[in-house]
């Protein structure tokens, strides 16, 4: 089945929640009506993200707070201090119930350089979408409006009943091709294959020599052996301490270290398809609802009008992802879920991901603020990025995990940078540019081209609007059949914006509506 989209436009001068600035903001937008996941794959490596089914790309050099879209590559994550002191906490918690002095309260919205990791995703992703979502309120009534329209609810302004049929066409494999990062990337590529269950690999390795000596010393003894004693070290006793002290310890080890069997508490993870077709989803939903609920008015102050239903639905549970389950992907299956968080069974949070053909996106996170305590910004990102590298066992293109925006100009959005290695989007030729040489740049100026060939363009960038599909009247046709039929100037102006944002790939695949 192919992406339907329609296309809103650029929309300037309106409110941004990172700066305050009453009408700074800039960013165009589109209403998908159903999107693959490889279409999805390929726009935000150009940049784009989604907010419910409103697909939305800053205009960089505009807006006042230019928005970087960041990856992580987990292969070679290691957790830092701050990172490290949140996963034992946790584990304290569930083996003892012990909760750590100091950190009952909310996690700070502006935490300190040296702590900005600590800087909770649930509140930045809220920034993220919120600054994106409601004040672009007038497009999207229009949309939701159409959405409404097609279920039978109230009609309004829009006219695509056309899409009824195509939005239920059977769901097939994205017919786009890989978009081939690899050309594109300056940072470099994780191997194939990694032990995930290992540190990275240098200390894999020695790992390896020395059970390889061990093997050795077994066959062996007497040879083998003198080197060992010359060291001083008895043999029965190799390899416990010394090689402990210098070997640190993975994410892995870190997240499911083995708790007593008399632990205080049990905490699960769940990952619930978001359909209502679901039966695990539909089961959990009002508790899902109901922390949520709990979570905006209590962290975000919202009125309780503003967090009902069809605002949850809309906003978290309403994705344009069409679920493909191809043979080589992840047992899972690509689209969106619900990461949920059980503790003693009850959720305390739940972490929004959509599961793309190279990453893992996340795209929100809310929980109980009982348990504000526990970090569980940092640390379901932290599960996140293990949840990532789970699934590239079986599906090595499957190697990044997307965060969303940094901003370098906002200070609680800087703590992004802080999950090591990453790489930042260059705006102009979508390459990808490890974070550490982006940084001295940015000090100087908010807008920068971060690749650094000056005679690099975007690669994948629109040459033939032509061949650019149009859906129109029920009918699938190429825009140069489809503008011989248009006299509005202001038309063609729109559609090669809009083919200009969306590469030529995604433009020759994904259907674009026009009333």
């Amino acid at each position: 089945m192919a992406s339907v989209v329609e296309y809103k436009g650029l929309k300037a001068g309106y409110h941004c929640g990172y700066c305050d600035s009453e009408e700074g903001k800039v960013s165009c937008g589109m209403w998908a009506h159903s999107m693959t996941v490889q279409d999805y794959q390929d726009l935000i490596d150009r940049g784009w993200r989604r907010s419910g089914k409103y697909v939305y790309k800053p205009v960089m050099n505009q807006t006042c707070c230019p928005q970087y879209t960041i990856r992580c590559r987990p292969l070679q994550f290691q957790p830092s201090k701050s990172h490290k002191k949140v996963l034992k906490k946790m584990l304290k918690f569930l083996a003892k119930g012990e909760i750590s002095k100091g950190n009952c309260e909310d996690e700070p919205m502006e935490p300190t350089m040296e702590e900005t990791v600590a800087g909770d995703f649930a509140l930045i992703n809220k920034l993220d979408i919120q600054c994106d979502l409601k004040t672009l309120s007038d497009d999207l009534k229009e949309s939701f409006e159409s959405e409404e329209k097609k279920k039978g609810k109230s009609p309004k302004k829009e006219e695509s009943k056309e899409l009824i049929q195509s939005q239920h066409i059977e769901e097939k494999l994205g017919s786009g091709e890989p978009s081939h990062p690899v050309k594109m990337h300056m940072a470099p590529k994780p191997g194939k294959g990694a032990d995930l269950s290992k540190p990275p690999c240098r200390k894999a390795k020695e790992i390896r020599k020395e059970r390889k000596r061990l093997k050795l010393m077994q066959q062996n003894p007497a040879g083998e052996l003198e080197g060992f004693q010359a060291q001083g070290e008895p043999p029965s006793l190799f390899p416990p301490k010394a090689n402990k002290s210098n070997q640190p310890k993975s994410l892995e080890d870190l997240i499911f270290e083995s708790l007593p069997e008399n632990a205080s508490h049990k905490l699960e993870v769940r990952l619930v398809p978001v359909s209502f077709e679901d039966p695990e989803f539909k089961s959990s939903f009002s508790q899902s609802f109901s922390l949520y609920v709990k979570y905006q008015m209590a962290i975000h102050q919202d009125p309780p009008d503003e967090c009902g239903k069809t605002e949850f639905t809309r906003f978290l549970c309403s994705s344009p992802l069409e679920a493909e389950n191809p043979p080589h992907g992840p047992d899972c299956g690509y689209g969106s879920f619900h990461q949920q968080y059980w503790l003693d069974g009850r959720i305390i949070a739940v972490g929004v991901i959509d599961i793309l053909p190279y990453c893992v996106s996340s795209v929100y996170l809310y929980y109980d603020p009982d348990y504000s305590f526990l970090s569980l910004g940092v640390y379901s990102a932290l599960r996140e990025i293990g949840f990532t590298r789970q699934l590239h066992q079986k599906t090595s293109q499957l190697s990044y995990y997307y965060m969303g925006f940094y901003i370098h100009s906002c200070p609680k959005m800087k703590y992004k940078g802080q999950y090591r290695p990453s790489d930042l989007l260059c705006p102009e030729t979508y390459v990808w540019v490890p974070i550490e040489q982006c940084l001295s740049s940015l000090d100087n100026s908010k807008y920068c081209r971060f690749n650094q060939d000056p005679e690099a363009v975007d690669e994948g960038r629109s040459k033939e609007p032509d061949r650019l599909q149009v859906f129109h009247k029920k009918a699938i046709m190429p825009y140069g059949v489809y503008k011989k039929q248009q006299k509005d100037p202001s038309e063609e102006a729109a559609v090669l914006q809009y083919a200009g944002l969306v590469g030529q790939a995604c433009s020759e695949r994904m259907l674009l509506l026009r009333n």
